[in-house]
């Protein structure tokens, strides 16, 4: 089996304010799924797509209590093309309401930083360089 996309799902108060926040990240938006309970941007054309669910729409999926915006249940990693990207990522998102959330970290053959998105959603933003990755890893 090979799987050919992927759909995240994330919770969020306001819609509006979310399709700011990704568009000035640089992101496009599917408009054909998106509307006022939903906002789907595209992380990599035909193939990764966060789904961000007004939080009552988001809750019609699931009969599980959905995690508040204080707590962590999962951590989000993209990969970009360079570390400038890395950083242009993070500084855009902390200027238009995100906030940094861990020290960047730079392990030579990975260098990371993170944001919260609007609604405290964690993500964690690296370049690799897999020609560096020791040998012993």
């Amino acid at each position: 089996m090979e799987i050919n996309q992927i759909y995240v799902n994330l919770p969020v108060k306001d819609v509006q304010k979310t399709r700011e926040f990704w568009t000035k990240l640089g992101f496009s938006i599917n408009e054909q799924f998106s509307d006022e309970k939903a906002i789907c941007v595209i992380m990599k054309e035909n193939h990764i797509y966060t789904m961000f669910l007004k939080e009552e729409f988001f809750q019609t999926f699931t009969d599980r209590s959905v995690a508040k915006g204080d707590t962590t249940q999962t951590l989000l990693a993209i990969g970009v093309n360079s570390r400038e990207e890395v950083d242009q990522m993070v500084k855009t998102a902390t200027e238009n309401g995100g906030s940094k959330y861990s020290e960047p970290r730079d392990y030579g053959w990975m260098y990371q930083k993170t944001f919260s998105d609007l609604d405290g959603h964690q993500w964690e933003v690296l370049f690799s360089d897999m020609s560096k990755l020791p040998s012993d890893f």
